[in-house]
């Protein structure tokens, strides 16, 4: 590649837009191009990114997705990519199309670790541990076979499928990311959504909301930590890496440093709460799930679900070294934040 085209999906988002902010300050002189739904955000993103180049649309116009993944280098999808099929179809076709043996096309897709849940959701019970935890590197096949009907998996399985059938001339990465936390870097959306939601319903309530037993567990990152990812990929496309597992059929990333135990971040919540003053006392307790659903939606199902992973191929193939504050140590910011925001 002597001129990089970068395109990317989701730029207004959290996820995204922390990654631009990444690529920008490491690559300056690629192009880049995003996919926006308005005008008003696209003035936002220009904003921030004078040089970037604004495509007006959105994840039904699978015309436009086709024509500007044929046209660019590398594509970043992270606008809702992880349930929207028609997108990731529209996607792989453009790449396929408009790349060869020689220049091949690279897609950096964003999953999501809610594809583990299945068990729980299955059995419908919430807030009880599991002892099972999966890897991407060596127990990657079991990864690759969930079941078909969980979440995320019918997307997933249109990355993984073409990754495998286009290998000549298509090069993916599913990048599948857990709770994710810290203050995005990018022009619109600075806010995670499950431990956010968690903050929030915590100061509306007067409580940390607890599901079932509250012993569920689930990975987290620092979204910093999570951009590096996206660079790395990014990296290893420009330089035209083809190391067995980096791409295509292998190429599932759990991008988490740690864990948390939804009960236990419960209370951590309600203490950092009070000791800011914003409740009179550091309690949690258990919530009924329908009340808690009417305060959170499925962010609530997340906290009485079990999600757990080693993010094993990224250190492995990339040297990923996550350094960031861990989720406790940000718990005061992202309290401080949500009080803000509810006043």
């Amino acid at each position: 590649m002597t001129k990089i085209f970068l395109h990317s999906t989701g730029v207004t988002g959290y996820i995204a837009g922390d990654a631009l902010a990444t690529l920008v300050s490491k690559h300056p002189k690629l192009s880049y191009s995003a996919l926006v739904r308005s005008t008003d955000k696209a003035e936002q993103i220009k904003a921030q990114y004078p040089n970037i180049r604004i495509v007006l649309g959105d994840l039904d116009d699978s015309a436009l997705l086709e024509q500007e993944s044929a046209a660019a280098d590398i594509v970043l999808h992270a606008a809702d990519a992880s349930d929207h099929a028609g997108a990731a179809k529209a996607i792989t076709a453009g790449l396929v199309a408009g790349h060869t043996k020689e220049n091949p096309g690279y897609l950096l897709h964003t999953g999501g670790t809610g594809i583990l849940t299945f068990k729980d959701s299955d059995s419908g019970t919430y807030g009880n541990k599991s002892e099972k935890v999966y890897d991407d590197w060596e127990g990657v096949e079991e990864l690759l076979t969930l079941p078909d009907h969980a979440f995320h998996r019918n997307v997933d399985q249109i990355v993984l499928e073409a990754g495998a059938k286009h290998a000549d001339v298509l090069r993916t990465a599913l990048v599948c990311p857990p709770t994710i936390y810290g203050r995005g870097r990018g022009p619109c959306s600075q806010r995670g959504r499950q431990v956010y939601e968690l903050a929030k319903v915590t100061l509306q309530l007067q409580k940390g909301p607890i599901i079932g037993a509250g012993q569920s567990i689930w990975n987290d990152v620092h979204i910093h930590d999570l951009s590096d990812v996206y660079l790395l990929l990014v990296d290893a496309a420009i330089a035209g890496r083809t190391d067995n597992g980096l791409w295509g059929a292998d190429a599932y990333y759990l991008a988490e440093n740690g864990e948390h135990v939804w009960g236990e971040l419960a209370q951590q919540t309600a203490d950092v709460a009070a000791e800011l003053g914003y409740l009179p006392e550091a309690k949690a307790e258990s919530i009924d799930l329908e009340n808690a659903k009417k305060y959170a939606g499925f962010e609530s199902l997340s906290w009485g679900m079990n999600s757990r992973g080693r993010a094993r191929r990224a250190r492995e193939l990339l040297g990923w070294k996550p350094s960031r504050p861990s989720l406790v140590a940000e718990l005061p910011a992202i309290v401080q934040s949500e009080w803000q925001a509810l006043q």
